[in-house]
Formats: structure tokens, sequence, C-alpha cells
């Protein structure tokens, strides 16, 4: 166990607070941390996906972000052989690495080793989906993925477009559900000694008053103008995966006023917390903290440093 890499992860809903957190047990602890958002990776798109200024990071250095064009595609298994690479490294330099973000896809994958084939699949059978997918829609394409593999589509959002066309291409190119095939590729034991704490709302509608007074500050800090730009070059469609623009684009095409825009950011931001909280509730490594109950910042960090200690990473 010793051998390990120690290794932090704070997770948890979108505005839970998960970004100063990092930042002052990196402060406190010599760590770096590792940006765990799936559209963070992305140049251009900063206020939408509330990357940190350097203000916030006060000079912690943070990877894993603004690292591609908006032309450009990424998987789940081209970010964990990078966040895994950017892990040793951190380590190896005698820092901690401290993975951070809310995607749990990521941070699940990277905190129970999951081995990604490198198998590229039938591009055919892909191109066929996708047309399917245009046709008939997501939730179509999900109730076929229920038929044969049921655990697969219990977690899957019909938001998560990608991820289902994937799923049922696995399944006809190699007759392996992505179940199984998750099942397998969890042989191998981590190579981490790891803690992972977890930020949440003992009132919910507490954690909801923080994202819509997120949201707000965003569209004073011009989001508004960033999701036309974004939305409007040839590669939009990237931003159109991502809360934050997608909601806006009624606005973009004149079907809405930015108001009503607004109201419907803060209602799908607050269904992806309440999804993102799902995922990590099902993990037995997240250790919790109820922000609410703490009395104030330092609390926060005094408690996750207990559990740093009591998992042997300090």
């Amino acid at each position: 166990m010793n051998e390990r890499i120690p290794l932090l992860a704070v997770v948890g809903p979108t505005a839970s607070g998960k970004t100063a957190l990092a930042v002052e047990l990196a402060l406190r602890t010599g760590g770096e941390v590792i940006s765990a958002d799936s559209m963070q990776i992305y140049r251009g798109m900063d206020i939408g996906t509330a990357k940190p200024t350097q203000e916030e990071k006060k000079g912690v250095p943070h990877h894993m972000i603004d690292i591609l064009d908006i032309s450009q595609s990424y998987s789940v298994a081209q970010y964990v052989k990078e966040a895994r690479e950017c892990i040793w490294e951190v380590h190896r330099r005698g820092r901690l690495p401290i993975l951070a973000g809310g995607t749990g896809l990521y941070i699940s994958s990277i905190l129970n080793h999951v081995q990604f084939t490198e198998e590229s699949g039938d591009p055919a059978i892909r191109a066929q989906l996708q047309r399917r997918l245009e046709e008939e829609g997501a939730q179509v394409l999900l109730e076929e993925l229920r038929r044969y593999d049921p655990q697969t589509a219990a977690r899957l959002h019909p938001n998560n477009q990608k991820r289902i066309v994937r799923a049922i291409e696995l399944y006809q190119t190699t007759g392996i559900t992505m179940t199984e095939h998750l099942k397998r590729s969890l042989s191998e034991p981590t190579p981490y000694r790891f803690c992972a704490v977890g930020l949440c709302y003992h009132n919910r509608e507490t954690l909801y008053r923080r994202i819509d007074a997120r949201v707000d500050q965003m569209l004073r800090l011009g989001l508004a103008e960033e999701a036309k730009r974004v939305l409007s070059s040839p590669y939009g469609s990237t931003a159109l995966g991502a809360i934050g623009y997608k909601e806006l684009l009624p606005w973009v095409n004149g079907a809405c006023s930015l108001e009503q825009a607004a109201d419907r950011l803060k209602q799908s931001t607050r269904r992806y917390a309440k999804r993102q909280l799902t995922w990590f509730r099902r993990e037995p490594w997240v250790q919790w903290i109820e922000v609410d109950k703490c009395e104030n910042f330092d609390d926060i960090v005094k408690k996750s440093l207990h559990c740093m200690e009591v998992s042997d990473i300090l």
C-alpha cells in the first residue's frame, strides 16, 4: 500500500465549492490540481465552464485545462491516459496530485483504475447509429440499449448521446456489453492510495441558490457574448454538449429573451447537479462533507485534511 501514489480527489456537484477547496488544500499540502471537467479542456469556453481564473488559482499549478480547440474530439479513454500521466509527473516532482472536478465518469475511471481497450470500433456502424440518433432521437437508442445492457442504460442520461452510441457500437462489434467490458477492465489493482472528499449540502435548496447566483455572475462576466461567439463558430456543436451554452442557443437565434434563456440555464444546471450527486453517491469511496453544516470555509478545510490523514495520503 505504501508504494502506491497518494492522490486526493475533490468531487461533488457544480457550484459546491470544489475549486476553492482544491486550491486551498494544494496550498496547505504542496499539491497541484488536475482538472476533471469534460468541458474545461476546451480553449475559449471559459465563463460557461467556470474555469478558475488566475486569481482563483492563487499560484497553484493547474493541469488538463485549455488543452484542446473546440474543433477537436476527445474521449474518456484519452482523458484517463493523459490524466494518469499528469498524476505521475506531479508525484514524481514530490508534489501531491489533486484531482478536482464534477465529471463523474472521468473521476471514477481514474480512481477505479478502469482499463480502456484500444479497439477503434466500426466506423460504418458508428455512422449508422449517428444517423439513427439524428432521425429517431437518443431516447429510442437508449431503450434499445436497455434491452441487452440495462445497467449501462440506467446510468446514461439521454443527453449523453456519445456514450449511448458508443455502448451500442461496442455491443454490435464485439458482442460484449459495456457493463461486461467495464467489469473486465477493473481487474487490475489501483496504483493509487487515494482519498476522495465530496462536497454536498444538507439543504438542497442552499445549493440551488448558489447555482442561481453563479449563473447570474456568469452573465455579468459576459457569458452571453461568449456563448454567441462559441455557438456561431464552425465547431459550435462541441459547446452544445456543455451546460451553459446550449441553453442560450434560443437567445442567440432570437427565439427567446436573455432572461428566459437564463432561467432555462438555471433549471438545467440544477438538474445536472442532481445527476452529479446521484453518480457520486454510488461510489463507496467518497467521504462526504455537508458544506452548510460547517461553521465556515476553514472548517471545511480542516475536515478535508482529517479525511486525508485517515486515508494516509498526507
